[in-house]
């Protein structure tokens, strides 16, 4: 006796494939490219590119999804953003870790590497204590290095507007340091 073929899900499976391969699939070499062109080798593209796909594909199932590419990019955008603010902050955490090694370093030059780590940890606690949205702009310009251009792009915010943020981050990490530290300055 042959099993029953009474999997109501096969239908919609082979539906789903064909619409999967129709709408999401031909855009998938130029996903790729603009994720490298925008986020480099910063994160895993095929990882993003994947998860990208199963979101969409999950849009589509569940019946929400109009139009498959801007969708698609939006949340392949979503992605590498989030993941990207996940690594500047695991970064961060990373560097209050530093102080919680108990090394000692007797070879030559003990007191620069302190000082060093110890400056690191007034500038990690000065960006901490900025407004989300100048921190977010200020990490982005004085960490990754991206233009204010980029950034403007990144965020959909005007380019004066990033430099502002940029300007008002300078003045309050300078102030946290004149506070907390030596009184040297960030420019």
């Amino acid at each position: 006796m042959d099993a029953p073929q009474s999997d109501s899900t096969q239908p919609q499976d082979l539906d789903a494939t064909a619409w999967f391969a129709a709408h999401v699939q031909p855009h998938a070499a130029m996903l790729r490219a603009w994720l490298r062109a925008r986020f480099g080798g910063r994160l895993d593209i095929d990882d993003l590119v994947q998860e990208s796909f199963v979101r969409t594909l999950q849009a589509h199932r569940e019946g929400t999804l109009r139009v498959a590419k801007p969708f698609l990019f939006a949340t392949a955008r979503n992605l590498a953003l989030d993941r990207l603010r996940r690594q500047e902050v695991s970064r961060t955490e990373a560097l209050g870790e530093i102080e919680a090694l108990d090394v000692l370093d007797e070879s030559e030059g003990v007191s620069e590497t302190v000082a060093r780590n110890q400056e690191l940890e007034l500038l990690t606690q000065a960006i901490q204590s900025l407004p989300d949205r100048c921190r977010r702009i200020f990490t982005l310009r004085k960490l990754y290095g991206l233009s204010q251009r980029e950034i403007a792009a990144r965020l959909g915010i005007s380019e004066s507007t990033v430099e502002n943020q940029i300007t008002i981050g300078i003045e309050k990490c300078t102030d946290y340091f004149a506070v907390h530290g030596d009184g040297r300055s960030l420019s």
